[in-house]
This record gives structure tokens, C-alpha cells and sequence, in this order.
């Protein structure tokens, strides 16, 4: 019986987690939706579980019998309808811990989660923040993570051109987190283990802005490298352009809109850390893809 179940673990954060508790000496059981993709986790010596954390069920099945699990609300930008999607999802997993017993809970949150509207996606994880908290026998920790660093490879299609295009002023900085900081993070709130439910403020070395972005991409190509800020009321028209559905285009206009008004920004008062990956690291990975 594995100590720790770890959802995501075909992603960037989940594999990070998990490759970190095994690093650890921990017992270590990964979900997975297609059981091909468990087989090299199983090589490392952990256990493998198929499950859909849209299935309460499936996934209560595999967290049962656990100390502590790491959770999230995978994005789906095929989803017919993204925040319906985001719901179920979510209903999914806090009835399937209410259902598994498993003592400790860590959910990557977001920024902003605090509140329930103004955020864009980021709005689909403040019920499941406000469900969980009221599952008997179950603490958590709400890993509210920055932006991504490894979002800014979204940008980098006009790098060619010498510039990096984004719909923020481009001097405006702010939080950011590399993926690999957000893994270590919940590995080591799950070895710390927790007696109270929790928020940690998770970000970066520091904050960076758009512009900072390019200097660093200017030295990376060896050429120069501009962010340009596009006017907002273009970034529907522009994603949808690109064949996101209108859904998650505006959605990305209003969590976007948060980060310039600072409404997508920490409440404060809670457990602040600060990953050590730096966004040079980050873009060199990114551009050398």
C-alpha cells in the first residue's frame, strides 16, 4: 500500500512530484488514464493506478488506504464546455476523497483562487478549495501557484521576428513559478505531512514582466528581442484566431485583465515560498524545444 498518490504524472508537475517522493524513499502510487503510460513509473518502483479524475469512483479506489495524495484539476482545452468541465472534474475529486478517507490533501490551486469570479480559469478551482475544506477527517494544502514560466512558450511564435507579444504592459511584473518548483513544492508538503488545512503562496525567485522575458530571450538567440503589448480587446479575436474556442479565449481575457488590475494576485496572510528556478533557466529549455 502506497503512502503517496499522485495525480498529473504525464505532466510537468505530477512526474516532478512523484519522481521526488521516490527520490525521497517514499511509497509511491501514480494515477494514469492509459495504463501504457504507468509502465516506466512502475520501472522506478511505484505503483500504478488507471483511473479519470473525473471518475469519483475509479479515483476514490486509488487514493483509498493513502496518507496523503496531490490532486489537480487538469486543464482540457478540448472540452466542449471548459468550465462545465472544470465542475465535474472538480465534483469529482473532492467526492472522491470524501469517499476514500485519505488524510491529506495537496490541491495545485492558483493565484487568485480566493475569488470566486474575475479570474478567468482560475475560477474553477475556488469551489473545489471551498469543498475540500469541509471533508471531515481530511486536511489540505492549496498550492497557489503563479503563472507558469513555461506559459511563455505560448509566445515565443514571433520569436523569428525579433519579438515577443503579449496583452499586458509589458513592464508590468508579477509573479511567475516554474512547473518543476510547483512539483518539489507538493512533494514536500506531503513529507511534512499537515494537521490543519492551508494555503501556501507559491511563486518564483522574484517577479518577472514580459519585458524582462525578452532580455533574457535577447540573450539566449543573440538577438534582440522586444515585448510588444497588444491592446486586451484583442486577445479574444487573436486566440480564437488561433483556434482556441471563444469559451477559453475569454477566459483568458478576464484572467489576463485580473493580472493587470491586481484582482489575479496572493490574498496575503498565508505560508509564502519561493521556488529557486529562475526564468533564464526556464526559457533556455523552452527555445532549445
Amino acid at each position: 500500500m502506497a503512502d503517496y498518490v499522485i495525480a498529473g504524472v504525464t505532466g510537468n508537475t505530477g512526474s516532478v512530484a512523484a519522481q521526488a517522493l521516490l527520490d525521497a524513499g517514499a511509497s509511491v502510487k501514480v494515477i494514469v488514464r492509459d495504463a501504457a503510460k504507468g509502465e516506466a513509473w512502475r520501472a522506478k518502483g511505484a505503483e500504478v493506478a488507471v483511473a479519470d479524475l473525473g471518475d469519483a469512483t475509479a479515483l476514490a479506489a486509488a487514493l483509498r488506504g493513502a496518507k496523503g495524495a496531490y490532486l489537480l484539476v487538469p486543464p482540457n482545452m478540448a472540452a466542449p464546455d471548459f468550465r462545465a468541465y472544470q465542475k465535474r472534474t472538480g465534483e469529482a475529486l473532492v467526492e472522491a476523497v470524501k469517499q476514500s478517507g485519505v488524510g491529506h490533501v495537496v490541491l495545485l490551486s492558483s493565484v487568485g483562487a480566493q475569488h470566486a469570479d474575475g479570474t478567468g480559469p482560475i475560477k474553477g478551482l475556488h469551489p473545489v478549495e471551498r469543498a475540500l475544506r469541509e471533508v471531515k477527517g481530511t486536511v489540505s494544502t492549496f498550492v497557489r501557484a503563479a503563472y507558469f514560466m513555461e506559459n511563455l512558450g505560448g509566445s515565443l511564435g514571433m520569436l523569428a521576428q525579433g519579438v515577443l507579444p503579449g496583452f499586458q504592459p509589458a513592464e508590468l511584473a508579477f509573479p511567475m513559478v516554474a512547473t518543476r518548483d510547483i512539483g518539489l513544492t507538493a512533494a514536500k508538503a506531503l513529507l511534512e505531512g499537515a494537521t490543519e488545512t492551508t494555503v501556501i503562496e507559491l511563486s518564483g525567485p522574484k517577479p518577472y514582466s514580459f519585458a524582462d522575458a525578452a532580455a533574457v530571450l535577447s540573450t539566449l538567440t543573440g538577438r534582440t528581442v522586444t515585448a510588444q503589448a497588444f491592446p486586451l480587446d484583442a486577445m479574444v479575436p487573436t486566440l480564437t484566431g488561433f483556434g482556441f474556442p471563444a469559451e477559453i479565449a475569454e477566459l483568458y481575457r478576464e484572467m489576463t485583465a485580473g493580472v493587470i488590475s491586481g484582482h489575479v494576485g496572493f490574498e496575503g496572510g498565508h505560508r509564502t515560498v519561493h521556488g529557486t528556478t529562475d526564468l533564464a533557466t526556464v526559457l533556455k529549455s523552452l527555445v532549445a524545444r
